[in-house]
């Protein structure tokens, strides 16, 4: 999933605050952007990892528009962080699908062309979070 991140540069104490809007609480302050960008990658596995071991669902990414005119992010400089959820999802299980062939060879042509998604299951995994998502 993408999520928006703004990093707010603080004058009085010199460094940074970098938020993720769509995850509650989650934060940290950094010296640089660089560095920040870096420990947010962090603070989200780890705010994630907590949200799945207490049976939280994984917030959904609102757009970046969505946020971009929220006063307190007024100043603020922007970025998009690609976070793989599929490990805060909870444990695999083997189920059986049946789908028609030519739908399969599609799948199967796609995920042998994309290295996004890794495996047939990957592909159908991401398939349905999309559409979860619109739910």
């Amino acid at each position: 999933m993408r999520y928006p991140i703004v990093l707010l540069y603080l004058n009085q104490e010199q460094k940074y605050l970098i938020q993720v809007p769509d995850i509650p609480g989650c934060q940290c302050y950094a010296s640089s952007m660089d560095k920040g960008l870096d420990e947010i990658l962090f603070a989200i596995e780890d705010h994630l990892t907590l949200m799945a071991e207490y049976g939280q669902s994984i917030p959904t990414p609102q757009s970046f528009e969505t946020h971009v005119g929220k006063h307190d992010y007024r100043g603020g400089i922007w970025a998009i962080v690609d976070i793989d959820i599929t490990p805060f999802l909870g444990k695999s299980h083997k189920i059986n699908v049946t789908l028609p062939e030519l739908l399969i060879k599609k799948i199967d042509n796609l995920v042998a062309s994309n290295p996004e998604y890794k495996t047939r299951s990957g592909f159908l995994a991401k398939a349905a979070i999309n559409e979860l998502q619109k739910a």
